[in-house]
């Protein structure tokens, strides 16, 4: 795991602990790396509450509460799916704040309006309205930087919205 990934994992964890937040993703495309970046922090457990890779629709169905006939209507990699996913997240957890992504890492599987890089990540707090946010990456780049790159971002959305100040 890169030391930016690290430091921005630390950084997160130390901000809601110090206001007693809890946190959960619900990851797809990242396939849990975001979780797996905040639990490679030793004593994450006292604020990191649980993840879901719910990476096929079943999942999403099954473990989050996510509707079939909305991801039937508007597709896995939406606003309105991961808004769903992060929903469920906080329903189906004990956590104050949750983090959703779904996205279209490649090589293949983009389309003209969700091209390759194409992301979406929701952000649920307890009584907030959900933030969503649609991130472009460069398409040119790999599965794997792709992957990376939305880490990176999830937790800068986290981090954000437990702690606006230590964003630098």
């Amino acid at each position: 795991m890169n030391r930016q990934v690290l430091e921005q994992s630390e950084k997160l964890l130390a901000a809601a602990r110090a206001r007693k937040i809890k946190l959960a993703t619900a990851e797809s495309c990242t396939g849990g790396l975001i979780a797996a970046a905040l639990t490679e922090i030793p004593g994450s457990s006292d604020v990191f509450e649980r993840g879901f890779v719910t990476y096929s629709n079943e999942a999403k169905v099954d473990l989050l509460g996510v509707a079939k006939e909305l991801i039937a209507k508007h597709g896995a990699v939406s606003e309105q799916t991961v808004e769903a996913m992060a929903l469920g997240a906080l329903e189906h957890s004990r956590a104050h704040l949750a983090l959703s992504v779904s996205g279209v890492a490649g090589p293949g599987g983009g389309s003209a309006d969700k091209p390759v890089g194409t992301v979406f990540f929701a952000v649920a707090q307890d009584d907030r309205p959900v933030r969503i946010v649609r991130k472009a990456f460069d398409a040119a780049l790999s599965r794997g930087e792709i992957r990376e790159q939305a880490t990176a971002f999830g937790l800068n959305l986290l981090l954000e919205a437990v702690e606006p100040s230590l964003l630098a």
